[in-house]
C-alpha cells in the first residue's frame, strides 16, 4: 500500500492509495481504494493499461472506495478511455461515490465513459 502525502497544503487529510486486481470472465476489473490525485496518476495509469503485461480491450474501474480525485485522476481516466477505445474496447467506471461523482458530472465524464453504479452493472452493460 502507498502513502500519498499532500504537498499542496490542501486541507484535506491524504489517504493511502489501493489498487486491486480481478478478472470477472476475462474481463479485468481494476478496484481502487483511497484517493487519486497526482503523485499517484502513474500508478493508476499503469493499473489501467496493463493486465497481464497486455493492454486489455476492456476494463472496469471499480471507485467505490475512492474518497478524492482531483482533476489528475479525471486526466488517467480520459486517457485510458481513449487507448481502450482505440484498441477496440472500453472502460466502464462503477460505483463512484458521492466524494467523486459530482466531479465526474462537472466535467461530463459520465457522458465520455459509461457509469454504472456497480461493477455487475458495469460488466453486464
Amino acid at each position: 500500500m502507498d502513502t500519498v502525502t499532500d504537498t499542496h497544503g490542501a486541507v484535506r487529510r491524504p489517504g493511502p492509495l489501493w489498487i486491486g486486481h480481478t478478472a470477472v470472465d476475462g474481463t479485468p476489473v481494476v478496484t481502487v481504494r483511497g484517493e487519486i490525485d497526482h503523485p499517484v496518476k502513474n500508478k493508476l495509469n499503469q493499473a489501467l493499461l496493463s493486465y497481464n503485461g497486455a493492454t486489455p480491450p476492456r476494463t472496469v474501474l471499480d471507485l467505490s472506495g475512492v474518497t478524492f480525485m482531483s482533476s489528475s485522476g479525471i486526466n488517467v481516466l480520459i486517457t485510458a478511455h481513449k487507448s481502450l477505445s482505440d484498441a477496440y474496447g472500453w472502460l466502464r467506471l462503477a460505483g463512484p461515490q458521492t466524494s467523486v461523482l459530482p466531479l465526474i458530472e462537472l466535467v461530463g465524464l459520465d457522458q465520455v465513459i459509461d457509469c454504472h453504479p456497480t461493477v455487475e452493472q458495469a460488466l453486464t452493460a
